[in-house]
């Protein structure tokens, strides 16, 4: 089963919000709602800037105690809060293309005299810690470590990522590469590539079913033999 993590990471108050809007936004209610009954596997894709980062912890909490397996595949950006939901997984896949960023936690709505500004950077230092907590239980890393990266605003390729432990692995793409390498220059509307053909023989090929019309399979493989020899001109 698969979780979309995308857009901002909002409040369950934010989210009729957001969907009124058309904006894409991940509320905890959301993802909690999602989740299987049971152990069924799941698969969390994010590609989120961050957002919230008490929602971002309700979410984090919430999959870290959903009792089947976790895979989060980070799919573009998991960037400030969405970057702690990612660190939920029992494994983490990153795209190679994809980011990943840890900072500290700011807040843009602060007023009054000298002592509520030092009793919010006192809160935003706790903040800090509490972001560091999920990051050291998936990457070993020591608070200072943490803490200082989260200073540097320090962003992760997918090599980064894996080298430093936020990841497990870089995605890879298991396709058939001699397949889908194949290079086509044709008009023709019509154009059936080889393993297409491959697929109509063996369908054609098959013994009848009894309610088969004969003269239906005979009539398919005739326009398949047709389009075999449309094909070598």
């Amino acid at each position: 089963m698969k979780i979309n993590i995308k857009g901002d990471i909002i409040s369950d108050r934010q989210q009729r919000f957001y969907d009124w809007l058309g904006i894409a936004g991940t509320s905890p209610s959301k993802v909690i709602g999602a989740l299987p009954k049971g152990k069924r596997d799941i698969e969390v894709v994010v590609n989120s800037g961050g957002g919230d980062v008490f929602a971002g912890s309700e979410i984090y909490t919430a999959l870290k105690e959903y009792e089947g397996n976790v895979t989060v595949k980070v799919v573009g950006i998991a960037a400030s809060a969405a970057s702690v939901i990612a660190m939920a997984g029992d494994k983490v896949l990153i795209s190679p293309t994809a980011q990943m960023m840890i900072h500290n936690v700011s807040t843009q709505y602060v007023s009054g005299d000298h002592r509520t500004f030092a009793h919010t950077a006192e809160v935003l230092k706790s903040a800090n810690q509490s972001i560091a907590n999920a990051y050291k239980a998936k990457t070993g890393k020591t608070d200072d470590e943490l803490l200082s990266l989260m200073d540097d605003e320090t962003w992760f390729n997918a090599e980064k990522a894996v080298q430093q432990g936020f990841a497990d692995e870089i995605l890879a793409f298991s396709k058939d590469e001699s397949k889908n390498n194949q290079l086509l220059a044709s008009f023709n509307e019509t154009f059936l590539t080889p393993e297409a053909i491959e697929r109509l023989e063996a369908f054609i090929n098959d013994p009848a079913p009894p309610t088969q019309n004969n003269g239906q399979q005979l009539e398919a493989r005739l326009k398949l033999l047709k389009m075999k020899g449309e094909h070598l001109q």
